[in-house]
């Protein structure tokens, strides 16, 4: 079993790793050596998921000054230069503080509505439960892009308003296509095309405005967007049915709207022409785009449908396997942004090192060999 788990990830990896290299080869500065040595080597290495390396920077103690330096970057004089952005494994750890923070706002908001019977906060469970995970794993996702080129302004931004105005194409989607209120195959199926649609014209949207070129920027853009559509989608659901709604739609964002929204925005930024805009004829014939787009589609109808006849028990395993390979997806993507760190540090930094030799004029007499 072990030994199959690696052999998948290994040709996920390998066709996504032709996607990072995906015009690295035509680049005049790029030595045909270097790009075999960093992706002919590894692209048959199975993808590593260490949790526990990966997320070891929560439980320490961090300054405020570290804290502080994260929410400086993405500005013209913050935004470090290639040959200084780290190729190292990502360990962020800020998200976790946000959610704590949230998580606190949360349980006292609990206190004033069931200890002190008042109504007024309400407005505010909605809200900050409706916040509370994806706003944490869009700051993750912040913290992930090493490249930290992308402020926090435009991260905000493109949470507001890309998570409204998803939903706004979501519903011009359902005036074209019919709804049905049943948990079918065929529902899920149609809820699943029309919400992934919409969150991806709105990815494209944003990586195309903010000229966008590496693998972390559009998983960070898809994770703002599908931020901002859980969190209005669930205080929408909340507001509908009740609070109670509030503790399930909350916790199942960790593997929801959030990370299929990143998935595609990786997804967007392989098949894209380096620093040329992601176009229609993009959309339809780069397959590293519309293979990940329909597997999250799957994802979004399998996490939807409703197997008739089965009980919670069945429910609960749908919504745990769907998490699963959404991370395993998000790791190949995290695992392929750094491989793309290092390709581009191997144009910038290890060609230019390299000199020309000289020719060696040889003597004109031709027993120069016979000379002691």
């Amino acid at each position: 079993m072990k030994l199959e788990n690696k052999k998948i990830g290994r040709h996920f990896f390998a066709f996504l790793w032709t996607g990072v290299r995906r015009n690295y080869d035509n680049l005049d500065n790029l030595d045909d050596s270097i790009a075999k040595r960093l992706g002919g080597d590894q692209q048959d290495s199975a993808v590593e998921i260490h949790l526990s390396k990966m997320f070891s920077e929560i439980f320490r103690r961090h300054s405020k000054d570290e804290a502080d330096r994260l929410f400086i970057v993405g500005t013209r004089t913050t935004t470090p230069s290639l040959h200084k952005v780290s190729s190292r494994p990502v360990k962020p750890w800020f998200f976790s503080r946000i959610f704590l923070v949230l998580a606190v706002s949360f349980a006292m908001l609990m206190l004033l509505l069931f200890l002190f019977k008042s109504n007024k906060a309400i407005p505010g469970l909605i809200f900050i439960g409706s916040l509370m995970v994806p706003f944490s794993l869009m700051m993750m996702f912040f913290e992930i892009n090493v490249y930290q080129n992308i402020s926090v302004l435009q991260v905000l931004t493109t949470f507001l308003v890309g998570g409204i105005l998803s939903l706004l194409v979501t519903m011009t989607f359902y005036l074209m296509l019919p709804i049905r209120t049943d948990v079918s195959i065929a529902s899920a199926l149609i809820v699943g095309i029309v919400e992934e649609l919409a969150k991806c014209v709105v990815v494209i949207i944003f990586i195309n405005s903010y000229k966008l070129n590496y693998i972390f920027n559009g998983v960070l853009v898809g994770a703002a967007v599908g931020a901002g559509f859980s969190v209005f989608e669930s205080s929408g659901y909340i507001s509908q049915y009740g609070l109670m709604t509030i503790f399930t739609r909350s916790f199942q964002a960790i593997g929801t709207h959030t990370i299929w929204a990143a998935i595609v925005g990786g997804a967007i930024i392989l098949a894209k022409t380096r620093k040329k805009p992601f176009t229609i004829k993009d959309f339809f014939t780069k397959p590293k785009f519309y293979v990940f787009l329909l597997i999250t589609i799957g994802l979004h109808t399998f996490w939807d449908w409703d197997i008739p006849d089965t009980g919670l028990s069945v429910s609960i395993m749908q919504e745990i396997l769907d998490v699963v390979i959404g991370w395993f997806l998000i790791y190949i993507m995290i695992d392929a942004g750094l491989r793309e760190v290092k390709t581009l540090q191997g144009q910038r930094i290890v060609i230019p090192r390299e000199k020309k030799r000289r020719p060696v004029r040889r003597p004109a007499n031709k027993d120069w060999r016979n000379k002691k």
